[in-house]
């Protein structure tokens, strides 16, 4: 009994053994297959100085590479920016020359209007002148065609006789009526009472009133301002106020109605007035 026991026991120690030795050689060979593909890992992993001076070649000839490239695409992109600013500043020139040609046209075209404008207003101007002369010329005509058809005065002695007082506007006469000195602003023609007076020239009774110092007055209305004053007449009758006379026409008759001149004896007090301011009458009688 007790050998089948030992025997047995034999039996598990040898199986035992045995399973021991072969899995001691499935971990062995598991080694050398695993130190034999890190070997293999190890060499791989390890180059030669030729070959890392290679790779460090090949690396700095494609850092060149890449630098070189990188350079070519750099200045590739500054030289399309210079074309791109080039591009841009000849569009500018090409704006502003247009602006320019433009303006220089427009200024052309204000130049050529303000000429056409001054040549207009010089041509007005002108015409405006040559109108203005024109008209002044016209005038000029009519006044002459006015001078010559209006005829030149020449007053006559309203009545025959002599000149007993003269025209005196600074020397002072002695009035016998007044016993005093005096201004004398016309003539005295001596003639006898209802002598008859005519008009000195062509015109317009103006007027027949009874002046307080001249008495019995015509006044006769002539052109170019003159105006003739007949006065101390005793009548009238031959003409109305308003009425046109004739040179040489009656126009009353002497008398001795004169306030101031009472003491004198009969005759025609007249004066000639030229634009309302008495005048010597001496002047104008032809």
């Amino acid at each position: 009994m007790r050998r089948n026991f030992t025997k047995n026991e034999n039996d598990k120690i040898l199986i035992y053994s045995v399973a021991g030795v072969a899995v001691l050689l499935l971990i062995v060979f598991a080694l050398l297959m695993y130190g034999n593909s890190l070997n293999n890992d190890v060499r791989n992993s390890q180059l030669s100085s030729d070959q890392i001076a290679s790779i460090v070649n090949n690396e700095t000839d494609s850092e060149s590479a890449s630098s070189s490239i990188g350079k070519s695409v750099e200045e590739q992109e500054k030289n399309q920016e210079t074309e791109e600013m080039k591009e841009e500043t000849n569009n500018k020139n090409t704006t502003t020359s247009e602006n320019t040609q433009v303006v220089s046209t427009e200024t052309e075209t204000n130049n050529t209007n303000l000429t056409n404008t001054q040549t207009a207003t010089t041509s007005t101007t002108s015409s405006t002148s040559t109108n203005s002369t024109a008209v002044k010329q016209q005038e000029t005509n009519n006044n002459n065609t006015k001078k010559e058809n209006k005829k030149e005065l020449s007053f006559q002695k309203p009545v025959e006789g002599e000149i007993v007082r003269e025209f005196a506007n600074e020397n002072l006469i002695y009035s016998e009526t007044l016993q005093e000195w005096v201004t004398h602003m016309g003539i005295d023609i001596k003639a006898e009472k209802t002598t008859v007076v005519q008009s000195a020239e062509a015109g317009t009774v103006k007027s027949i009133k009874n002046d307080p110092r001249y008495g019995l007055t015509v006044v006769i209305e002539h052109d170019d301002g003159f105006q003739t004053v007949y006065a101390n007449l005793l009548s009238s009758e031959f003409v109305k106020t308003g009425e046109k006379v004739t040179k040489g026409q009656s126009i009353g008759t002497i008398g001795n109605t004169a306030v101031f001149e009472s003491s004198d004896e009969p005759h025609l007090h007249f004066e000639v007035l030229k634009d309302s301011v008495q005048v010597d009458p001496n002047i104008y009688i032809k």
